[in-house]
């Protein structure tokens, strides 16, 4: 959530709903979504969840 307040002005609150929405529509689960965007310092591409 940080990495989006800082990198985007969000508040807390939307960083989360970016993140949740990002999680549902490519069916994987928010930790990974938030250790992605940890690790790369941003949300993943579209076909980037692929094993």
């Amino acid at each position: 959530v940080g990495v989006l307040v800082e990198r985007y002005g969000l508040t807390v609150d939307a960083a989360f709903q970016v993140l949740v929405r990002h999680s549902q529509h490519h069916n994987v689960k928010l930790r990974d979504v938030a250790r992605r965007l940890v690790e790369e310092g941003d949300l993943p591409d579209e076909g980037s969840w692929e094993a």
